[in-house]
Parts: structure tokens; C-alpha cells; sequence
């Protein structure tokens, strides 16, 4: 998929039938609050959001109590209309926790209705003022390097977005959110702009280095749309034409980020934002598996481009834990293992000591992210998972829809732009206090045992409809056979290698029962994930290999091959299955395996 801001890439598409489920949530009972922020967690375009809108405004008819959802009230001043943004407000709002109430003012009449005490504006009682003005609020001098001119005019428009300001103070103290104003792309004299005070960039330069002062010391927020702009282009977020025909200061196609950035900033002064990051391990903070690869085998570091890529995600994990974001770790795999990089490789960045709780283990994902909201002594809506496989991403927006889970890329260079354009961390103050935060969660961790638990994911695996494929041996599949045989450490009964040429000869050789198998499901085709060899004596049949990707752990594959494999050994007339576990450092997680599927101890012989 192609990055791009507008489309909300960190979010999963919506659902086809969209519109159906907010008729549903329309006919129900009280508490849908939950069901509209489930609606609300999709990457939404600007129709959808106006029919989510909707569900909105009739859940919160009769005083219905909207939680999860918390109610707040936005007024708009603006010089530009509002009519198309109030929707995707309300709608983008649900997704961060808000039932948000409109209060919308009448085009061009922004200072009228902050100055009068009893307009509209005044009597509903707004929890917040957004004002929003374009570049157009700022006056143009009559020569552009006139330095006198250029101030009178930054001047001017400062004082009218203070005398608003002074307005809304003085009926009541609502809160003013501020937008930093977007220059437009074109220039005058070209590069020459840059140089001549008067410029239109100049000017709103100026402008927003005066809004940005002006904010200390007071309630006010601000909302730096400057940055939101250039990130998708000031050309493309600047339409002419859009503006002459309807009066939208911006083009109508980012109306769902503009208002995702509004949302998350009143989810932010609601204290919604989230509080801890947690991470997978494998291809996620690292490329590859380090329980097969190694420590020296997993990618991380300078010189390779994948590897830099890697060493970004884990920069960004760690400067927003400087700014007290917590981190921790949820990964499938041995807890040694997992814990290997940190000690031993020379490139990590990360730290065991910056990891408040590490969770490696094979427990499901969504208990164990249940286990770290435990520890932290914070609820699982103060999470954010970020993690590579989009099977493990949707397994825990099943199960804990009040999780954050972005939408990863496949190209892992984009990882740390997807965790932060999402704005999970979104904040209207930062202090000192703030930045010690997370070591002081990091500390109470310590005192609080995990606690493992396990959830019947029965229901959720017959969702995934996973379609899986059995065949012997062949010559189209004998590489990777051969690669996973030396490569899979894990899920690996015995741990034996063959080459290749071994490989081949089993194909043909009666002595041997082969299988590869494949596994595909709604995510895509998850290729070859498991091989088994058995060796055949008479009517015994014994398990020499076995072994299987860890990406696949969890769904009870291992179910399904051994019922591919009793049903071959008895058609061929054997009267006992042999497995054999030959413990290594690596695959201590398949201990159990034989006993867990109803396989008999044999009495060992001394």
C-alpha cells in the first residue's frame, strides 16, 4: 500500500458493509458509545464520517450516557465555512474517545460573535473555541519591502485573533485553540521572497511566531497546522479553486486528517492519550526471528538499509519514552532469548532498563497486553501495540478493541513514520514531571507480579479462515524445505538438518513419509509453514522431523498437521505413532508438544 497521510494509512480500511453497522448501531438500545468508537477506529472518508456523525447525534438524543465516549462541546470561529468540517469533526472526535457537540458561527463573523455576550456562540457554553483562520486574514502591504508596512500587517491580524481571544475570556474563560495559519505555495519574486519582510511567508511566519508566544502562561491549546500542511504539501492543501467555489480554506480531501488532529487534541485535554508503547519484537524492532536467526543472525545497524530502518523504530521508541511515554515488550518467544539483542548485540538502542514490563512467552497476545495494563496499573485503553503481523494486529482489535493497533507497512523504513503520524501521543502541556513519568511506572511495575492467562481464541481462528495445504515433498518446494530444516529453531522437534540432495533423495524413498504444508488466510498466503519426516518401520511410524514457523504459533496448526499425519500412518498400516523431543537451548517451547496432543510417554529404557 501506498503512504500516503490523507488516506490515514495507520488505521485498518473500513468495513464494506460501513453503512449497515452504523444502521445497527442506530436501532440498538442505550450503550453504544463502544460501538461507534469501534465504527470510529477505521480510516474513514468524509462521507462515511458524516453517517457516523449521525449515529452520533441520535446515540446522544434522550441524554443517552455515551461512555466510553466523553462528552465535550467545540465552538468553530473561522473565516472560511464550516459546514462540510463540523461531520468529519464529530466523526474523527468518536475515534479518540469524544462525543463531540458543534457549535457552529456564522461565516464571516467570527469577532462579532466572540465580542457579543449573548450570541450563539456564547450561550452553548463550548468547552473549547477552535479558531481556525487561513492565510487570508493577514493583509497584504503594498510594497513587500517596506518593514513598516509588513509589521502593521502582522500586527493587524494578530489583533484580531487576540481580540477574539479577550472575547472568549471575558464571557466565560472557554479555552481557545489555536491554528497556526499555513502559508500559501506560491511566491512572488520567487527564492527572493525569503529575504523581503513583506512576503506573504514572511508575514505569516511572523504571525505564528507571535501565536506561539502569545500561548504561555495561558489555557489556550495549539494546533500546529503549519506542520500537518507542509507533511502533505502546501500546494495540494491549498485549493483555488475549492475556496471560490465553496469558501474552504483548505481542499476538501483532507478533511479526515484535519480532523483525526482535531480529535486527538480534545482527546488529549480529556486525558485520552495514550500512555504506553508497547512492541513485538521479531521483524518489528529487528528484522527476523531471533530465536532461529540468532542474535548475530537478526538484521539491526548501519551499513544496511533494512537494518537502519530498524534502528529508527527503536530511536522513536526511545525518544518518546524520554518525553514519558512507557515502553514494554510483547513478543512470542522464549524470554532468554528475546533478551539476547538487548545484552549482546552492538547495535540495539533500546535497553533492557528502558522496557517497564517484558512479556516473551507463548500466551496469547491479548492476554498478555491485559497482563502489562496489570503491571502498569493502567487501563488496556492507554495502550498502543505496534507489531508486523497483521494476523496478531487483528486478533487484538478483536479481542481488545480499546487498544490502539497502526497499521504497519510492509516496507519497514515507513514503521516509525506510521507510530508517529497516528498521534497516539498527542499532548496540550509537558513538564518534568511529565518526563520522569515513565520511569515511575517502570518502577511500579517491579512490585506488580504478571499474571499469565490464556482466552479460548476458537471463535476468532474460524474468522481468520485460514485455508491450509498438505503435499509430500517436491522439487518445487524442496529449497525452502531445506531452508526452514536449517534454519527453524523453535518450533522444532528435534533440531536435525538435511541438506538439500537430502531432501531429494526422501522424495523417492519408500523409507520416508513426507509433508510440507502451507497455510494461507483473510491476510494473505502465509506460504510454507510447516515440515514433517517420518521414518517407516513396519507398521511404525516415527516422527524423525518436525517443525514449524513461529509466525503461525497460536492457531493451532499443530492440530491440523497431526491429523494430516494419522490419517496418512494408519492408511498405511501403521499401528503406532512415534514422536521424539530432543530438548535443545532454542526449542523449549515445544516440550510439551506430544503430551499436549495426546501422545503417551513411552518408558524409557536403561
Amino acid at each position: 500500500m501506498t503512504w500516503h497521510l490523507a488516506d490515514l494509512p495507520w488505521l485498518p480500511r473500513a468495513p464494506r458493509d460501513f453503512r449497515d453497522r452504523c444502521a445497527a448501531v442506530d436501532k440498538a438500545g442505550g450503550g453504544r458509545g463502544e460501538d461507534i468508537m469501534r465504527l470510529a477506529s477505521h480510516a474513514l472518508d468524509e462521507k462515511q464520517l458524516t453517517r457516523l456523525a449521525k449515529t452520533v447525534a441520535r446515540a446522544r438524543e434522550g441524554d443517552e450516557d455515551p461512555a466510553p465516549l466523553t462528552p465535550f462541546r467545540l465552538a468553530i470561529l473561522s473565516n472560511a465555512t464550516t459546514g462540510l468540517l463540523a461531520p468529519a469533526l464529530v466523526g474523527s472526535a468518536a475515534r479518540h474517545g469524544i462525543a463531540l457537540d458543534i457549535v457552529e458561527t456564522a461565516f464571516g463573523q467570527a469577532v462579532q460573535m466572540a465580542l457579543d455576550p449573548n450570541s450563539d456562540l456564547h450561550t452553548a457554553r463550548p468547552d473549547a473555541v477552535l479558531i481556525a483562520f487561513d492565510h487570508r486574514i493577514v493583509p497584504t502591504p503594498t510594497l513587500q519591502d517596506d518593514a513598516d508596512q509588513a509589521r502593521e500587517c502582522v500586527e493587524a491580524a494578530f489583533g484580531q485573533i487576540a481580540t477574539i481571544r479577550k472575547g472568549l475570556r471575558a464571557a466565560g474563560g472557554a479555552p481557545a485553540i489555536i491554528q497556526t495559519i499555513p502559508p500559501p505555495p506560491e511566491s512572488l519574486l520567487g527564492s527572493f521572497d525569503a529575504r523581503l519582510p513583506g512576503s506573504r511567508r514572511r508575514l505569516i511566519e511572523k504571525l505564528n511566531e507571535g501565536l506561539v508566544q502569545s500561548l504561555e502562561g495561558t489555557p489556550d491549546i495549539l494546533l500546529d497546522a503549519v506542520s500537518l500542511a507542509e507533511a502533505v504539501g502546501l500546494e495540494p492543501w491549498h485549493d483555488e479553486r475549492q475556496w471560490h467555489l465553496a469558501k474552504l480554506s483548505f481542499s476538501a480531501s483532507f478533511l479526515p486528517l484535519y480532523a483525526d488532529h482535531i480529535g486527538r487534541l480534545l482527546g488529549a485535554v480529556r486525558g485520552k492519550s495514550r500512555k504506553c508503547l508497547v512492541l513485538d519484537l521479531d521483524n518489528t524492532i529487528w528484522g527476523g526471528v531471533v530465536g532461529d536467526d540468532g542474535v548475530e543472525g537478526i538484521v539491526l545497524g548501519q551499513g544496511d538499509p533494512t537494518g537502519e530502518a530498524f534502528l529508527a523504530v527503536q530511536r522513536t521508541a526511545l525518544a518518546l519514552r524520554d518525553h514519558g511515554v512507557v515502553l514494554a515488550v510483547c513478543s512470542k518467544n522464549e524470554e532468554e532469548m528475546a533478551r539476547e539483542p538487548f545484552r549482546e548485540h552492538p547495535d540495539m538502542v533500546l535497553a533492557e532498563k528502558d522496557i517497564a514490563v517484558f512479556q516473551a512467552n507463548w500466551n496469547d497476545k491479548a492476554s498478555n497486553l491485559e497482563a502489562i495494563a496489570e503491571a502498569l496499573n493502567i487501563g488496556t485503553d492507554a495502550l498502543v501495540l505496534v507489531d508486523d503481523n497483521p494476523a496478531e494486529r487483528a486478533l487484538v482489535r478483536e479481542e481488545l478493541p480499546m487498544i490502539a493497533v497502526p497499521e504497519l507497512p510492509e516496507d519497514p523504513t515507513l514503521f516509525s513514520r506510521a507510530i508517529l503520524a497516528a498521534g497516539y501521543f498527542e499532548t496540550v502541556t509537558f513538564s518534568s514531571e511529565d518526563r520522569g513519568r515513565a520511569g515511575e511506572y517502570q518502577a511500579n511495575a517491579r512490585r506488580v507480579a504478571l499474571k499469565t492467562q490464556k482466552r479460548d481464541l476458537g471463535a476468532y481462528l474460524e474468522s481468520l479462515g485460514m485455508e491450509i495445504r498438505f503435499a509430500p515433498f517436491d522439487g518445487k518446494g524442496r529449497s525452502r524445505i531445506a531452508q526452514l530444516i536449517n534454519k527453524s529453531n523453535q518450533f522444532n522437534l528435534t533440531t536435525r538438518r538435511y541438506t538439500e540432495a537430502q531432501v531429494a533423495a526422501m522424495e523417492e524413498d519408500s523409507r520416508f513419509f513426507t509433508l510440507q504444508v502451507r497455510l494461507k488466510d483473510t491476510f494473505g498466503d502465509a506460504g510454507m509453514i510447516s515440515v514433517v519426516i517420518c521414518r517407516i518401520d513396519g507398521t511404525t511410524w516415527d516422527v524423525d522431523l518436525w517443525l514449524m514457523s513461529c509466525r503461525v504459533l497460536g492457531r493451532r496448526v499443530e492440530e491440523a498437521v497431526l491429523r494430516e499425519l494419522v490419517h496418512h500412518a494408519g492408511a498405511g498400516g501403521a499401528e503406532a505413532l512415534v514422536g521424539t523431543y530432543i530438548p535443545t537451548a532454542r526449542n523449549g517451547l515445544v516440550r510439551e508438544n506430544y503430551t499436549t496432543l495426546g501422545f503417551e510417554e513411552a518408558a524409557t529404557q536403561g
